[in-house]
């Protein structure tokens, strides 16, 4: 397995890309290591996120009783669920304005910015932060996280192709139960999607998808 994953980093990007299908049914047999969704979490935070917010919070949910609780608040997919070797909840975090210090601090310490720069960068940021927070709707700051959480997800079933797993997306899940379910603050998290991974017991069919010029308007 470890020679496998190890050869899976170095694929071609259009065949990790090309390659990826939802899988429905998972090798039980395979177990994916702490570090080893660690490291692939690392890489998919290379995602772009507004103002480097990071504005997501995973729950990697490898447990049996873990996947028992979350097949309980998505009856529709017990089998990618049960047979998956762990389930990535992925939030939103409301409260994302309290890590902007620690990004920016660490941006400056490594060379990525310089303290001027941070200096004229953060207290702006955060100023908007407060203002989209206590002066616009709800649906505004929902958007920023919504888009933040979908790029990360979608970069993180990327990476988990290029090391040799499967993934399969999952919307359809119970939004209303599933923070308390997880020992999470309801008023903190926003629920986005939820991700098996595991190596395919049997492989995810290809689908169709529409020529581009059927969806695209050039102006």
């Amino acid at each position: 397995m470890e020679k496998e994953v190890e050869n899976m980093k170095n694929v071609n990007f259009k065949e990790v890309l090309m390659g990826r299908h939802s899988v429905k049914n998972y090798d039980t047999s395979v177990k994916i290591s702490k570090e080893e969704m660690t490291e692939m979490l690392a890489e998919a935070m290379s995602a772009p996120s507004a103002i480097n917010s990071q504005s997501y919070h995973f729950v990697v949910i490898d447990t049996p009783e873990g996947k028992e609780k979350m097949a309980e608040l998505s009856k529709m997919n017990i089998n990618q669920i049960a047979t998956s070797s762990a389930v990535l909840a992925v939030f939103g975090d409301k409260k994302f304005s309290e890590k902007l210090d620690m990004i920016y601090n660490n941006s400056v310490e490594q060379g990525f910015m310089s303290e001027d720069m941070k200096n004229k960068l953060l207290p702006r940021f955060k100023e908007f932060v407060d203002y989209l927070d206590t002066n616009k709707p709800e649906p505004d700051l929902r958007d920023w996280l919504l888009i933040d959480a979908s790029l990360v997800s979608m970069q993180f079933m990327l990476v988990a192709r290029a090391y040799g797993y499967d993934t399969n997306p999952i919307g359809g899940y119970n939004k209303e139960n599933i923070e308390e379910a997880f020992g999470l603050e309801k008023e903190r998290y926003v629920p986005v999607i939820i991700i098996t991974i595991g190596k395919a017991a049997a492989e995810g069919r290809p689908s169709y998808r529409l020529p581009v010029d059927t969806i695209t308007t050039w102006k």
